[in-house]
């Protein structure tokens, strides 16, 4: 049974930081390109960053470029985003993915990952 744990959501000031995890019960996780999403009230899901299975390739949502950064350690089987200069727009609940295709093509599609969170709230405040 795979798992994929978020945690680090919260109430934050606009302009504020915050760093969201996911642990993920992956094996071998350093094979799987991983995602974040999020999903606003009322609003479809979509696509934020994604990061092949080495780090070494990173792929942003345009809304999201330059104050947001994903990163892994896959020694912890963790994904991670460090969320920077947050504005009220980016309020959602955000849900890491996992991408068991082993494509060398980082995807923005939803339905082109395996494996979902459970979801951690972030609100942002203005």
């Amino acid at each position: 049974q795979v798992q994929l744990v978020e945690s680090g959501g919260g109430l934050v000031q606009a302009g504020g930081s915050l760093r969201l995890s996911c642990a993920a019960s992956l094996r071998p996780f350093s094979w799987y390109a991983m995602a974040w999403f999020r999903q606003a009230p009322g609003k479809e899901r979509e696509f934020v960053a994604a990061i092949s299975w080495s780090g070494g390739s990173r792929y942003y949502a345009d809304s999201v470029k330059g104050r947001f950064t994903i990163s892994r350690d896959n020694d912890k089987n963790t994904v991670y985003l460090q969320m920077n200069s947050l504005k009220p727009e980016d309020t959602a609940v955000y849900y890491c993915a996992a991408d068991l295709s082993r494509s060398t093509i980082l995807t923005m599609v939803q339905y082109d990952y395996d494996y979902w969170g459970q979801g951690t709230q972030v609100t942002v405040s203005s």
